[in-house]
């Protein structure tokens, strides 16, 4: 038998660096931390308690108490923040509930900075769950204009601001936004409130489910006149460059799990902070294998956050935190 070993070919032996669970740990390449996540959160005005948002299971519309009680189990598990999406009781062609002193984002924002001072508050800066048209900026003639909805999209993220935000995050995908917010921002003196940009984002119908979270699916038409074409890399970069140009502090990709390529790239150009959004048709797919007995719920949800860590993010946006919080302290408790 050893003299057939002493035939073998040489060869190496990878193998050896997986001899055990310590020695694979002592290796890895990627860990994700509850550090690393951000859990977004859906306000509804006029809510009493919370109601689950049947294609998201395990996922709510809260009204403002609950919110509160459940950000409390949030920043018991260590995550570090939210990001705020509104639900209005009403809406109106100006979308004004979105950028009103009283709107539910900005109740939210008040009430769990009270709560919780050193808790992150990203929030979402779009127009499309404050119109009727459900369009991420200004309908006139059945077209969605871009420079007269700049006015809009900057005055919420400054009401954010003004309410205690930390971050806004512009999800609308209108040219120049950006800069909008960021000059209306400083010039209202909130120069250290950073803007996380959804610098790429795609025109995917992996945000089905979010659609009816955020009671926003398109009255017409769809959103392709202003999110970006799947089958686009390159313009991805294009996209990025004009954001950081005017003035992001952030960069987000979005979706996350069908566009890994894409934060690769992002990764490889930009030095700035890099999110991605694990989004609602990502998490519901894996939510509803799971609850059939298909697939081990906890093993795909790591690998998943895993992947996106390996590709480049340093920020991962996903509805499995909270889960991913408890798995972690469980694990640490053995």
């Amino acid at each position: 038998m050893s003299s057939q070993k002493n035939d073998l070919p040489s060869f190496r032996r990878h193998r050896r660096l997986r001899a055990s669970g310590t020695l694979r740990d002592l290796v890895r390449e990627t860990e994700v931390n509850i550090n690393d996540l951000i859990l977004p959160m859906f306000a509804q005005e006029g809510l009493d308690g919370k109601e689950e948002i049947a294609s998201m299971p395990g996922v709510y519309h809260f009204g403002l108490d609950a919110l509160r009680r459940e950000v409390d189990d949030l920043v018991e598990l260590g995550i570090p923040g939210v990001i705020l999406f509104g639900i209005p009781a009403e809406k109106d062609d100006q979308s004004s509930s979105a950028y009103a002193e009283q709107g539910i984002v900005q109740q939210a924002i008040r009430a769990l900075r009270r709560d919780h001072p050193e808790l992150l508050i990203m929030t979402d800066v779009c127009l499309c769950q404050y119109n009727p048209a459900g369009h991420c900026g200004i309908v006139r003639n059945g077209q969605i204009v871009n420079d007269d909805s700049l006015a809009l999209i900057a005055e919420t993220a400054l009401s954010h601001a003004a309410a205690g935000a930390d971050i806004v995050a512009p999800s609308d995908m209108m040219d120049g936004r950006v800069a909008a917010i960021r000059q209306r921002l400083d010039g209202h003196g909130f120069e250290n409130v950073s803007i996380l940009s959804y610098a790429v984002k795609y025109a995917s119908a992996f945000y089905g489910p979010f659609r009816e979270a955020a009671h926003s699916a398109p009255a017409f038409g769809d959103r392709r006149t202003y999110q970006m074409d799947p089958a686009n890399a390159r313009e991805a970069l294009r996209e990025a460059s004009s954001d950081v140009e005017e003035g992001a502090d952030m960069l987000m990709v979005k979706p996350a799990l069908s566009y890994l390529d894409i934060t690769r790239r992002i990764r490889e150009r930009f030095d700035l902070p890099l999110a991605t959004y694990n989004v609602s048709a990502e998490y519901s797919m894996v939510k509803a294998a799971a609850l059939k007995g298909w697939i081990d719920e906890r093993a795909i949800v790591e690998e998943v956050l895993t992947s996106f860590k390996r590709a480049g993010a340093d920020i991962i946006l996903t509805y499995h935190a909270m889960d991913f919080a408890r798995w972690q302290k469980e694990q640490a408790k053995r």
